[in-house]
């Protein structure tokens, strides 16, 4: 995964977005259900109204992989945005948040998520059940609130560039990957998300 915290700086509308996420925290008093419900109103409507406008460089494509660069990060808060760029083709292994909450925006091109039932664990493998299929375009949003955090996300174009908008309740530094085994079960990896320049 490439993650790149770039100086992009001020782009418009990321006071709203970031005032707004303040109060949305603030207001949820740490239930997540409610956290990321809000957080999720809030990307539809600066979508819907065109009030946020992303950086340049979040429409360059990584070549081999999808890219994932750090937009901002609160220090009131901790919470984390990241833009994250999917060439066609590209998508994540199935993998979970590490516990953390998060919410994905579909901003341009369409993703397909792919939500997964944890069914059981013994910390070197697992077991999963998939669940249908959700098929996001612009203005679609996920949510993520643990334990229910295991998914993949794919953009299944082969010819179109796909961007989402990622708010987590803080900068993830690792994860675990979820590999799939002949017998069904999976082998828990873990993952370290570390920055590249």
């Amino acid at each position: 995964m490439d993650t790149a915290s770039l100086p992009l700086g001020d782009f418009p509308g990321r006071d709203r977005l970031t005032s707004g996420i303040d109060a949305a925290i603030d207001a949820a008093a740490g239930d997540a259900a409610r956290t990321v419900a809000a957080i999720g109103g809030l990307l539809n409507a600066l979508q819907a109204a065109d009030g946020l406008r992303l950086p340049a460089a979040v429409a360059e494509p990584h070549p081999d992989h999808y890219a994932r660069r750090e937009l901002y990060r609160s220090a009131a808060h901790g919470y984390c945005i990241v833009a994250m760029t999917w060439a066609p083709g590209q998508d994540t292994p199935l993998h979970d948040h590490d516990g953390l909450w998060g919410v994905v925006a579909v901003w341009r091109g369409r993703l397909t998520i792919t939500d997964y039932a944890l069914l059981r664990s013994d910390g070197e493998r697992a077991w999963f059940r998939p669940l249908p299929e959700a098929t996001g375009v612009p203005g679609a949003i996920g949510r993520v609130v643990p334990p229910a955090e295991h998914h993949l996300i794919a953009n299944r174009s082969t010819t179109e560039l796909a961007v989402s908008v990622h708010v987590y309740q803080r900068a993830a530094e690792a994860c675990t990957i979820f590999v799939p085994q002949a017998d069904g079960s999976y082998a828990c990896e873990r993952l370290r998300l570390t920055a590249e320049p």
